[in-house]
């Protein structure tokens, strides 16, 4: 499991330069729960002209639709008040729950020689990485694998169903911005073989003091250990795309 490590490493290094990246810029949020992430041009009583991070086209939303602005400044100016139930109060994947920088981590996939290793195990390391996340990525809000697993169970969605919805989706759902998942296969390879012998040698004197006489006495031993190749993928998504893929390859016994 500590292989998981450098990965788990990988990930901190890829949120914490979304977190910081975004910090450049402002982020208008809609009444129906979109994000929008960019520059606020312009801002008059009835609209705002915005761009969109990496790109120069301004578009002009009407303030009637935004809830509020966050600007990089860290200032935030609220436009309208969320609706009854809104923000604040609204549950997993209504859309006007502020789900910025929060993230959540699915149980992975655990395979060993092709079979699935367990439930037991793909919460294991889903809780491995949570803990490794929460002590490193101060500036997003990783939520409880507890709570994640709850929501997906209250919303009917399993191991077996899952692919039937978009990391989108599931990210609504959670009401997150970014899912992580996992998948960690494990193959018999080769098995190493040891072999040898010891022999162990005794002197005792003789009664009649005539010389000594040596016992001595061989073992044998051998043994086997097999081998294993472990592959470990992980894959980060948004609330609108996938953003990172990457995977590492072991050989282990």
């Amino acid at each position: 499991m500590k292989r998981i490590f450098f990965l788990l490493l990988a990930l901190v290094i890829i949120f914490q330069g979304s977190a910081q990246d975004e910090k450049n810029y402002d982020v208008v949020l809609k009444l129906n729960g979109e994000e929008h992430v960019g520059k606020v041009m312009e801002m008059d009583d009835t609209s705002i002209k915005f761009v969109h991070k990496d790109e120069s086209l301004s578009y002009t939303f009407k303030k009637a639709e935004v809830m509020k602005i966050t600007f990089a400044s860290g200032r935030i100016e609220v436009v309208n008040e969320a609706p009854a139930g809104g923000e604040g109060n609204a549950s997993p994947g209504s859309g006007l729950e502020s789900h910025h920088n929060k993230i959540a981590i699915l149980p992975f996939t655990y395979l060993i020689n092709k079979q699935s290793a367990g439930e037991e195990i793909r919460y294991k390391v889903q809780n491995e990485c949570f803990s490794f996340l929460h002590n490193h990525v101060g500036e997003f809000v990783i939520q409880d694998p507890m709570t994640t697993n709850a929501t997906l169970i209250k919303a009917g969605i399993n191991q077996e169903n899952i692919r039937g919805y978009t990391m989108g989706e599931i990210c609504n759902i959670l009401g997150v911005e970014y899912v992580v998942t996992g998948t960690v296969t494990q193959n018999e390879t080769s098995a190493t073989n040891y072999s040898g012998s010891n022999t162990n040698a005794k002197s005792n004197k003789g009664k009649n003091d005539k010389g000594n006489i040596f016992k001595s006495s061989t073992s044998t031993y051998s043994s086997s250990v097999q081998n294993y190749e472990t592959a470990i993928t992980m894959n980060i998504y948004t609330d609108k795309n996938s953003i990172h893929s990457f995977a590492k390859q072991y050989i282990w016994i």
